[in-house]
């Protein structure tokens, strides 16, 4: 698990993280929807850390198929209501927290239950989805009904077979020891420190600007 967690970091400050899969060219078929939803859960670490944090608290709760549902639809369904208008206040700022709130849990090594995830999931999967809403909201021109329903498609698949296959990893390494156990509660602690940071981050603008006014 450890060994894995390195070569996660490691790739995540590579320059090919850097790139979207259509290189900066505008989506405008089905295709390009698919190729782009499929590629931006794993382009910001944020959103990639919270899927597969989520797919390990979800195993260990004894949820690892239903649980990342929940995360899903709510990120689908936040992700259309940006693209029709509605925006959702402190996006940023709720997505910094999910990564602390979700690794904190697996970092107390204690597993949740299987209704308190899925209303946490449920929650921030609505500001996961309106962040990857941005893409296709800021698109010149709009983007089509075909791009939209490939970009939706993408970023579920990606983002559910990214939970089911880290609860799959974690039930291996922690075995019997369950949410106790040791690399799972390491891994809780990293992403815990993630959110934080950008929690911190996230409060820097409004604290300087009220220091300063």
């Amino acid at each position: 698990m450890k060994r894995i967690l390195s070569v996660a970091l490691l790739g995540l400050g590579s320059p090919a993280w850097a790139h979207h899969p259509l290189a900066g060219q505008p989506m405008e078929t089905l295709g390009h929807g698919l190729l782009s939803g499929l590629g931006h859960p794993v382009l910001g670490f944020d959103h990639l850390f919270f899927v597969l944090a989520m797919g390990l608290a979800a195993r260990l709760a004894g949820v690892p198929l239903r649980g990342p549902l929940h995360y899903v639809v709510a990120m689908l369904a936040g992700c259309a209501a940006l693209y029709t208008g509605w925006e959702l206040p402190l996006r940023e700022a709720m997505i910094a927290l999910s990564l602390l709130v979700v690794g904190g849990v697996l970092a107390s090594g204690r597993a949740m239950s299987p209704a308190g995830l899925g209303l946490m999931f449920g929650l921030f999967g609505l500001f996961h989805g309106a962040g990857f809403g941005t893409s296709i909201a800021a698109q010149e021109g709009g983007v089509s009904g075909a791009v939209l329903a490939g970009y939706l498609i993408g970023l579920g698949i990606v983002q559910y077979g990214l939970a089911i296959g880290a609860g799959f990893v974690v039930a291996r390494v922690a075995g019997a020891a369950g949410a106790a156990a040791m690399p799972a509660r390491l891994a809780g602690a990293m992403v815990a420190g993630a959110g934080l940071f950008l929690c911190l981050e996230a409060a820097e603008g409004p604290v300087l600007g009220w220091l300063l006014s």
